[in-house]
């Protein structure tokens, strides 16, 4: 159902995908003095984007990137308003990742009576026609947080553990947390940092790792053990 030609759609992928994000958390994992649980989307959002509210709380759909994009980056159509499949997607991919997180974190609870969420996501250093905060400062690091999920001490401890990177600020051009949606805002035993990397931190744009990645992923390991150990 997409309307973009191969050419158009390799640009697209290049320009929304979080390059070798996976594979920092991967790193980063395996680093930790603790191994943290990885929840891997294997799909990419142009699919469906499962960290979308499904509804009208969604500030994204009014540039046409809700559960489902109908809109590119630069805010061309990608595809059919609205979209024939949406259902379909939703019920294929959006359901079951948002069910199988829902899981993760409740067997997290069970086991050890709490769960801390590390979103690990990107941005490009120039913005986008579909950001909505494109103006705001980009920092190296910028980290999402909720006034529900996310306390100070895990904000303070991001600071100081990715300071290496650069300069770090909240919620500056991305802001907020994921976190299932039958804990979100409801259960303060899930605490949640989303962590936006611009892309220059680690890569040559649009996709190409440098040695930055390294250093990343040493500062996310660094903030594993310290959530782990610290308790």
């Amino acid at each position: 159902g997409l309307l973009l030609d191969d050419a158009a759609l390799e640009r697209e992928l290049d320009l929304i995908t979080d390059a070798h994000t996976a594979q920092l958390a991967a790193a980063a994992a395996g680093a930790a003095a603790v191994a943290p649980w990885q929840f891997v989307n294997e799909r990419s959002r142009l699919v469906t984007d499962p960290e979308r509210f499904p509804d009208e709380r969604e500030e994204m759909r009014a540039v046409g990137m809700g559960a489902v994009y109908t809109r590119t980056t630069h805010r061309e159509p990608l595809r059919p308003e609205p979209p024939a499949d949406e259902r379909a997607l939703i019920d294929a991919y959006f359901t079951p990742y948002a069910a199988a997180m829902t899981r993760a974190v409740e067997d997290r609870l069970a086991a050890t009576g709490r769960a801390v969420i590390v979103d690990v996501h990107s941005y490009p250093s120039r913005a986008l026609p579909y950001e909505l905060h494109g103006t705001e400062p980009r920092p190296p690091v910028c980290l999402g947080t909720d006034r529900f999920h996310t306390p100070a001490a895990l904000t303070a401890l991001a600071r100081e553990v990715f300071a290496p990177l650069g300069e770090s600020a909240c919620d500056t051009p991305f802001a907020g947390v994921y976190v299932p949606l039958r804990y979100y805002r409801a259960d303060p035993r899930v605490s949640a940092l989303m962590l936006e990397l611009r892309r220059d931190v680690y890569l040559d744009e649009p996709v190409t790792p440098h040695r930055g990645l390294d250093r990343a992923a040493a500062a996310l390991a660094a903030l594993v053990t310290e959530v782990s150990t610290r308790g």
